[in-house]
């Protein structure tokens, strides 16, 4: 990418493409009902970020609401905030890479703003684990499922894709074409 530049047609959506997975790998993750699931026959317990479902011995799901508890509203609100974060780093990515002259202090604050929402979405995904646990009764053997997966996937990706959007104008010479080629075969 470097090599061609960010003019370079195929590689100048590479970013935006990725914030993009990570905005559809967010939405799997506040939309999933498995975040918590029994992991053995017959299935019992399953959760989302929502509310967690019980079956009772006659094979009726009971579901009680997790924004009952003050820690599933704060999970809630902490992942929230950091996709709400992440949808609006894209729609930023995609003006600045969609301007035909970058603009790197933009770009650089898009990194700054992609920290920020990794943050938000490592204390939901921290909080979540550690008070359904402890404040709600698990029967059988449970495990934190596909869904709580895609939620880490999120926020992995908000991180290493906030170190490239900072790291991105410390090329901006090479990016712009702008710095004289060096040849390793000089004449004599």
């Amino acid at each position: 990418m470097v090599k061609y530049g960010l003019d370079y047609t195929r590689c100048r959506w590479i970013l935006p493409l990725l914030l993009g997975i990570g905005v559809i790998f967010g939405i799997i993750a506040l939309a999933g009902r498995g975040w918590l699931e029994s992991q053995t026959l017959p299935y019992v317990q399953r959760a989302s970020l929502w509310q967690s479902c019980r079956r009772d011995a006659g094979g009726e799901w009971m579901c009680e609401s997790l924004m009952n508890y003050a820690w599933g509203r704060a999970a809630a609100a902490t992942y929230l905030v950091g996709f709400i974060l992440l949808v609006i780093c894209f729609a930023l990515a995609i003006i600045a890479f969609a301007i035909d002259t970058l603009r790197f202090n933009f770009i650089r604050g898009i990194g700054g703003l992609l920290f920020v929402a990794a943050v938000f979405s490592i204390m939901g995904l921290v909080i979540y684990p550690v008070k359904f646990s402890t404040e709600i009764e698990m029967t059988g053997i449970n495990m934190f499922s596909w869904a709580y997966g895609f939620g880490w996937t999120t926020a992995i990706m908000e991180i290493c894709l906030g170190f490239f959007f900072c790291c991105l104008p410390n090329y901006e010479d090479q990016i712009l074409g702008n710095v004289k080629p060096t040849y390793f075969y000089s004449s004599p």
